[in-house]
């Protein structure tokens, strides 16, 4: 078992880290064209600036898992938000199954590391 917290800590972590790089370096090469609501919701990010919000927090919420145990339930409080609204987005606007799979993958490696530190949330964990 723990073999595994450290491999999904570390995978989330990077994946967190990379995308999030990806907002501010832009070396995964240019955005493709995303037509519909989804296409509408990700320009007004990015017109808005508000993706570097986006993008900051998930590097720093995904050098936090790097770090060690210790800085996991602060990296997996800075996450949360981002993670919901990564599955909202692909359940509501861009239901294709590849981006909807990664989407609950994402989450479910959230979902195990949030059980494996529940005593770090009390508040959420005990009546």
């Amino acid at each position: 078992m723990k073999y595994a917290i450290i491999i999904v800590r570390l995978l989330l972590g990077l994946m967190f880290v990379v995308f999030g790089s990806n907002g501010f370096l832009h070396f995964m090469g240019p955005m493709p064209v995303i037509p519909g609501d989804a296409g509408a919701f990700i320009g007004a990010l990015i017109n808005s600036g508000y993706i570097y919000v986006v993008a900051g927090l998930q590097v720093i919420g995904g050098l936090l898992l790097l770090l060690g145990a210790r800085f996991v339930p602060l990296g997996l409080t800075l996450l949360g938000p981002v993670i919901v609204n990564i599955v909202l987005f692909h359940i509501f606007l861009a239901p294709d199954v590849p981006g909807l799979v990664t989407a609950g993958v994402v989450a479910l490696f959230a979902l195990f590391l949030l059980w494996v530190y529940r005593f770090k949330f009390p508040a959420i964990f005990l009546p």
